[in-house]
């Protein structure tokens, strides 16, 4: 199957359960009802669904990549998708409220183009709407049990959630503690970037070919072929974030050098060179200072060992996929939703 026909079957599969999955959110978060109050309001703004008068509107968030994930794996495991609808709308809800709570840490005023939670009704009103959404994530994990999945079957795929959720809220308390410490390594960085990114996406995969009936050693394989998807991902968009087209990109190529934010190939230019330990420990900094870094990442060569660092964890996604060995044209689209992940123009 060629490239255009494997898109073809990924664009396929995705019309028919993005629907699907918004309407199993909309279920759980109480959507179809013709009055909403002010709580449920409040998550319903956050997702896109209405506006903060709390009338109906259409706000673009995002494209879905876990859920999606999620029901394609089951297919591509063998199984039913349609049965991994609640796992794939909890996933999604627990990224939603992982995003409430980080607009209120970063004090971010905006998201998707319009004002945040808590700009609109307070910082603690948005602390309780992140953790209605919390909660609301595991009641929709629950409704696997009504799509037929047999009880060890949700025990095992809640269990995992909850695993999860711990390994989240470890990778935000090292990426909060990071702003505070001076030297971070890279290794830190990465075991950072694995719970506060990859873990979720490892749990997409894993869940699909759990619920789809998979055996431990295949389930283990989708779920790493999900924690280095992931992995590479957030390397690649290290990368993009200093060397990026800021018009492919959307974000100015010198914000996080600017907000001196440890990533991957910052972490690398301060492990190698002395010149810039020393920039970075100014406490103020002139225009010079963004090319003055950019050139010392170049000189140490950041962003080669930052793109090996991606290419290796992408060529292991892969190698995790094909031991899956998943089948028919779920299979396809897992290939496709990689390739476009992971292409390498960074």
């Amino acid at each position: 199957m060629n490239n255009e026909q494997m898109s073809d079957v990924f664009s396929t599969l995705s019309q028919a359960m993005l629907p699907a999955v918004t309407q199993e959110m909309r279920s759980v978060l109480r959507a179809n009802q013709t009055q909403t109050d002010l709580f449920y309001g409040m998550l319903h703004y956050h997702m896109g669904w209405v506006d903060e008068k709390l009338q109906p509107a259409q706000v673009h968030a995002g494209k879905r990549i876990r859920p999606l994930l999620t029901l394609i794996a089951c297919q591509a495991a063998g199984g039913d998708w349609q049965q991994a609808l609640p796992a794939a709308a909890a996933i999604e809800l627990l990224h939603n409220f992982s995003l409430i709570h980080d607009d209120i840490e970063d004090a971010s005023h905006t998201r998707r183009g319009r004002l945040t939670l808590w700009k609109i009704w307070g910082m603690e009103q948005a602390i309780n709407s992140g953790d209605a959404m919390f909660a609301l994530a595991h009641l929709a994990m629950a409704r696997l049990s009504q799509r037929g999945v047999e009880p060890l079957k949700v025990v095992n795929s809640l269990r995992r959630f909850d695993e999860t959720c711990v390994q989240l809220t470890q990778g935000q308390f090292a990426d909060m503690d990071f702003e505070k410490r001076a030297k971070v390594s890279v290794a830190d960085y990465i075991r950072m970037i694995t719970g506060k990114t990859a873990v979720l996406i490892a749990l997409c995969a894993e869940l699909g070919a759990l619920i789809a009936g998979a055996d431990d050693e295949t389930t283990a394989h989708y779920a790493a072929f999900g924690r280095n998807l992931g992995l590479a991902f957030q390397v690649k968009d290290d990368i993009l974030g200093i060397w990026g087209d800021e018009a492919l990109t959307g974000k100015s190529a010198a914000s996080d050098i600017l907000t001196r934010k440890k990533t991957l190939p910052v972490l690398y230019g301060l492990d190698q060179s002395w010149e810039m330990r020393q920039l970075y420990a100014q406490t103020d900094h002139n225009e010079q200072f963004v090319p003055q870094v950019i050139a010392i990442l170049d000189e140490v060569d950041a962003r080669r060992f930052a793109r090996q660092k991606a290419i290796a964890y992408s060529d292991s996604a892969l190698e995790h996929l094909a031991a899956a060995s998943p089948q028919g044209e779920a299979a396809a689209a897992l290939q496709q939703l990689a390739d476009r992940l992971l292409q390498r123009n960074y």
